[in-house]
């Protein structure tokens, strides 16, 4: 066997449902070597998987006995009732680990999935934003600091090792028929909360065109922090229509402190910080990444915005 055969590509978070949508397609042209602490049940024959923290040494071992080519990084929690010190410890050490071991074993290419929710949204945004926009999510929501701290790690990162590629994607909402994100989760509720004179535009990536991005940022040259978008933009409320929701308006002033009490009887799945989601603008221009990679999304905008409702998306 030769050399090249042997290498492999490493996915953390591989068995969260956005990793086995990546698995599905990566393992056809690559070997994989996932790395999660959930198990990964109805994975492929042909994908060797660790169950373990990547805050522990058993996952730089990982790296030691493998010729790794590239790593995909998707390990990062979103939970926002777990405890900010375990959120913060999964999050940024567990990413300082993974690229530490990059560096040490000599591995060529690191892709690392952040978010456009980086950016924030906010009243004060322009139409687009591009990848040079400050990060300022955490100035509304404390809870996405991680997610900033990790994008700023990979960031980092490709500054300081300028021979490795490092690829930092910022994809818009990503949705989908197992997603289980924010956004797909409100999305598939039949009255969802609206804010009264409120009809923010909105940016969706079908989880399988997320996938697809991820594939793509492996092309050898490439690196660079890139905006990934999807089939275009469309109002909120054309969303709810095309879902046939019925949205309930709620005057914005009473909707943040009903919604923290809700919240805190676990009533409600959403923090009140999301409410800015469906109020202010995060659109960003993704030509950089079209340029870059030719990139043509998989899913017309009425499909991606059916995918969340999974069986009736396929009729």
């Amino acid at each position: 066997m030769s050399t090249e055969a042997r290498q492999v590509v490493v996915v953390t978070g591989i068995s969260g449902n956005l990793g086995r949508t990546l698995t599905k397609l990566l393992h056809r042209t690559e070997r994989i070597v996932g790395l999660d602490r959930r198990p990964f049940a109805g994975a492929p024959k042909d994908v060797e998987l660790f169950q373990l923290d990547l805050r522990k040494k058993k996952a730089e071992d990982v790296f030691r006995i493998h010729d790794v080519k590239a790593v995909i990084h998707m390990g990062i929690m979103h939970d926002p009732r777990m405890s900010s010190e375990e959120h913060h410890s999964f999050n940024v050490v567990g990413t300082t680990r993974v690229l530490d071991a990059v560096a040490k074993y000599g591995v060529k290419k690191v892709v690392v999935l952040s978010s456009a929710n980086v950016y924030g949204p906010s009243p004060d945004n322009s139409n687009f934003l591009s990848e040079d926009a400050p990060l300022m999510a955490a100035s509304r929501f404390s809870g996405v600091r991680d997610l900033i701290e990790v994008d700023m790690l990979a960031h980092g990162f490709f500054w300081r090792h300028p021979d490795i590629e490092t690829v930092i994607l910022r994809p818009v909402h990503i949705v989908g028929p197992s997603i289980r994100n924010a956004p797909s989760n409100y999305l598939r509720l039949r009255y969802p909360w609206v804010l009264a004179g409120f009809d923010p535009m909105l940016q969706l990536i079908h989880q399988e065109d997320a996938a697809r991005a991820m594939v793509k940022a492996l092309r050898p040259g490439l690196k660079g922090v890139y905006n990934v978008v999807g089939p275009g933009e469309v109002p909120l409320s054309a969303v709810l229509r095309e879902l046939g929701r019925t949205p309930i308006p709620v005057p914005h002033p009473i909707a943040r402190p009903l919604l923290g009490t809700l919240f805190r009887y676990r009533l409600a799945n959403f923090p009140p910080p999301e409410l800015d989601h469906i109020q202010f603008l995060c659109m960003v221009d993704g030509s950089r990444w079209t340029a870059d990679v030719g990139w043509v999304p998989g899913h017309s905008m009425k499909d991606t915005i059916r995918s969340v409702d999974g069986e009736r998306a396929a009729a």
